[in-house]
């Protein structure tokens, strides 16, 4: 890279495009694999970068919380390190084929042929279409429509990523839904399946009625819903009256398989072991003790049925119950009654109650107790948390399904108290994160369901034999050397097509892997993981995670399972976690709130050093909020680069003669007081605290700008002072430190100030490193107090800072007096003040200053 010439008018305009241009063209950001090998692993700093879910468009928090790891990327390649810095998409999952939906106007129908001609009837404005009348079109047809429209967001995301300057390698890039990544999240599968870490289970299952898909722990939350308490009478089996229950899920009385109380409530315990009969149904459950049950909640002793909430499959496990599955995959009654309600009556009225919603039936249920007089009360409506898939819109059923899980520590306390301290081994930035990790953990309730009842996904790679009957008999695991695969069209070893679906043949998965059970290995995914083991043994385990704070329990938790499933370890050293950003009411910004602000917009307004100064001012951990009308952090960054512009081509003015030393005090000042900022910066970013570096960079060059350059000027200027070669040289070497300290952040400004006087990168120039200068720090902290004094007495004299100075005298004490009068000629040459009296006080004051032509 030739050195460029110094404009006219510095600006900033433009520099995106310059340098990210030149940065391509100089592989400037390119992973150097054969110094990383000469280095050592000790000599690399490698980066699990989050892959942003390709799915509609990024916004402000992105830009955010990637420019927090951009910053530190940046500084340990300037001091050193081979830098791997990959980034990815994560472009498969449910937000994906919502997108799609919404997008096409389509629906896939598994059941459908595949349509080689098939064009989508809408181009991005379907989304207010309802579901019943998006186009049904087949799996296949479904997910080239998944693969189009995420190429396609991922091409608008890398813009807005270049025009940030994340200096990213562009080549170590991947895709959550490509050949390679499905291979080795089929693999990492095939390895837990082998060593008994995932397994196949019949069991019950949180559902999403809407998706047609189970849900996981980590994606659960909870939302405010309304209910009313049902009071009902269940009638004792020995005839000697009833017993009452409140419930806020009628509906489910058929599904009834007992009912619970805590085994030390003295009211119930003469009945444990004993029947009741449901009303309505006429079923005989009986009545069992256990301390889940909570004494003083309603009546003090529930129905337990199959299923209304977690507790339910709780109790169920536990007390060894049988299932009784009412609620369907669609969240409508089953046809079919359980096989207990066995009285003409009963049949007749789950008869009523098959077909409907679960809304309906609790109305229609009502009606059905009302009438057998056996609802004796329904109570006033009240709110309470009801457990919704996050991208959901309707409550959760419960129902019974196969699933494939994985071992996550909730049944395994060997496991449990190994993922702890694995947590301990890491280092967290901000250290209390790790709290929300801990609770993670200690909170598990049961295994990780990893299968997906969706389309665009890595599929699950097994197939099931089918017996003489045409029934599922034994899994048929894929091997290695067949992967990737996809058991919807492939074939198992040892079979053909033609045996597809028939008696004594096979069946292909179509469930998917959990989006996180292939995202939990963006370690092995870019690291070459069973796939180049020389580039894996360079970057793994890797120096650092960074990512948000909202999914420390999914996507930190499960890389951090995964990998202590495969190899015993941490994935990473360090966990960098970023706080949200919220807007001007504290909110935090959210697609489904409507308030967020997206960035391309911004970045062309204000600029990226802009943009990235506002996000390096924020420190690790902690919500920033942004005012999209009036961004002041961006307006002030902004104001930084351009200042840094406009100090470099002025302190460049000055040439340096040869051999030229620093030699005078106030100069010797300026660079041991940058020593000092050059140390805490250092030790800041070592530490993950990249608002900290910013902070003690950014004060020092407003006083080296606002102080020390006017204090120095007139000095460096005339050639025939004996100081002008120290002013010139110590103010190219603050100016050289400056530009790279502002590097990591500032990254357009600072490699254009470096292009005008030195050859290369800024970006692959070393790290400063404190010099040793041994000059007395006071001396410019005297010199800058003093012209701001001078400053400020011309000012309420009404007088122009040009204005000569007859006579000037300053007070200060002792020691800052002494310190003073080592820069004295250069604060006259400042304040053009012609005689000059420092003398010792007991505090710093200007006393006296005569202007030429008048005094004051």
């Amino acid at each position: 890279m030739l050195m460029a010439a110094i404009p006219d008018k510095p600006a900033l305009e433009g520099l995106e495009s310059k340098w990210g241009s030149a940065w391509e063209e100089q592989g400037t950001y390119l992973f150097d694999r054969d110094a990383a090998k000469a280095a050592g692993r000790a000599r690399v700093y490698s980066v699990d970068t989050p892959p942003p879910t390709a799915s509609g468009s990024l916004h402000i928090g992105h830009v955010f919380s990637y420019t927090h790891t951009d910053v530190k990327a940046r500084f340990e390649r300037m001091r050193g390190k081979t830098v791997f810095y990959p980034i990815g998409w994560d472009d498969n999952g449910l937000p994906t084929e919502r997108r799609v939906q919404n997008y096409y106007g389509v629906r896939c129908d598994p059941s459908l042929p595949y349509d080689p001609d098939f064009t989508p009837p809408f181009e991005g404005n379907a989304k207010s279409l309802k579901a019943a009348d998006q186009v049904p079109v087949s799996r296949r047809n479904f997910i080239e429509l998944c693969e189009t429209l995420t190429v396609e967001d991922e091409k608008t995301f890398e813009e807005v990523w270049r025009a940030l300057g994340l200096s990213v390698d562009w080549t170590q890039t991947y895709r959550t839904i490509s050949d390679d990544t499905i291979r080795t999240s089929q693999l990492a599968f095939l390895r837990s399946a082998d060593r008994g870490e995932a397994y196949r289970a019949l069991a019950p299952t949180l559902w999403d009625v809407d998706f047609r898909s189970a849900i996981a722990q980590a994606e659960l939350e909870d939302r405010e819903q309304q209910a009313s308490f049902h009071r009902i009478a269940f009638a004792k089996t020995d005839g000697s009256g009833d017993i009452e229950i409140m419930t806020t899920r009628p509906e489910l009385l058929a599904a009834c398989v007992a009912l619970v109380a805590h085994p030390d409530d003295e009211r119930y315990q003469p009945y444990f072991g004993k029947t009741v009969t449901t009303p309505v149904f006429g079923v005989e459950v009986p009545v069992l003790p256990h301390p889940l049950a909570q004494p003083d909640k309603g009546t003090g002793i529930a129905m337990i049925c199959t299923f209304g909430d977690v507790t339910d499959m709780i109790w169920w496990r536990e007390l060894d119950l049988p299932i009784r599955t009412i609620i369907g995959l669609d969240g409508r009654v089953v046809a079919d009654a359980p096989e207990a309600i066995t009285s003409d009556e009963g049949k007749a009225a789950y008869a009523e109650l098959a077909g409907l919603t679960v809304f309906s039936a609790k109305k229609k249920m009502a009606e059905l107790l009302e009438a057998s007089g056996r609802l004796l009360e329904v109570g006033k409506p009240f709110m309470h948390p009801v457990k919704f898939f996050e991208k959901g819109d309707r409550p959760l059923e419960i129902v019974s399904t196969k699933q494939w899980y994985l071992t996550n520590g909730a049944r395994d306390e060997k496991l449990k108290e190994r993922l702890l301290e694995l947590g301990r081994q890491i280092e967290w930035h901000p250290e209390f994160m790790r709290v929300r990790y801990e609770n993670w953990v200690n909170g598990l309730t049961g295994d990780w369901l990893v299968s997906r009842q969706r389309f665009f996904g890595v599929p699950i790679p097994v197939w099931y034999a089918l017996d003489e009957n045409g029934d599922q008999s034994d899994v048929l695991f894929a091997t290695p050397d067949q992967l990737p695969v996809d058991p919807s069209t492939d074939v198992p070893a040892g079979f053909t097509e033609e045996q597809r679906g028939v008696p004594g043949g096979f069946i292909g998965e179509t469930d998917v892997l959990d989006t996180w059970a292939t995202s939990s290995l963006t370690p092995q995914i870019v690291g070459g993981w069973q796939r180049d083991e020389e580039l894996w043994n360079l970057v793994a385990p890797f120096d650092v995670r960074p990512q948000g704070q909202d999914i420390i329990r999914t996507w930190l938790f499960s890389t951090l399972l995964r990998s202590a499933l495969e190899d015993d370890r941490t994935p990473w050293a360090n966990a960098s976690i970023s706080g949200f950003i919220v807007d001007p009411d504290r909110k935090k910004m959210s697609k489904s709130k409507g308030n967020v602000v997206t960035p391309a917009d911004i970045l062309a307004q204000h600029g990226s050093d802009a943009v990235r100064y506002w996000a390096a001012s924020s420190r690790l951990g902690t919500d920033a909020a942004f005012d999209p009308q009036n961004p002041t952090q961006i307006k002030i960054g902004r104001r930084l680069a351009i200042k840094l512009l406009n100090a470099a081509k002025f302190v460049l003015g000055f040439p340096v003669p040869d051999g030229a030393e620093v030699t005078e005090p106030l100069d010797l000042s300026m660079l041991a007081t940058l020593d000092r900022v050059v140390a805490d910066a250092t030790k800041a970013l070592e530490a993950y605290d990249h608002a900290r570096a910013l902070e003690v960079s950014e004060s020092f060059f407003w006083t080296f700008c606002d102080d020390y350059l006017e204090l120095v000027k007139e000095r460096a200027y005339d050639q025939t002072n004996p100081g002008q070669a120290s002013a010139a040289l110590a103010l190219r070497t603050a100016l050289e430190t400056l530009i790279r300290l502002f590097a990591p952040v500032l990254a357009f400004a600072a490699e254009e100030t470096w292009s005008w006087f030195r050859e290369g990168s800024v970006h692959t120039a070393g790290w400063p490193t404190p010099a040793g200068v041994e000059g007395d720090l006071a001396v410019l902290t005297a010199a800058s107090e003093a012209l701001i004094g001078v400053r400020r007495a011309k000012t309420e004299a009404k007088a122009s800072q040009k204005t000569p100075v007859a006579f000037a005298a300053i007070a200060a004490p002792a020691a800052t007096a002494a310190a003073l009068r080592l820069a004295a000629g250069d604060l006259k040459a400042v304040g053009r003040i012609q005689e000059l009296e420092i003398t010792d006080g007991e505090e710093f004051a200007v006393t006296r200053i005569d202007l030429a032509e008048t005094e004051a």
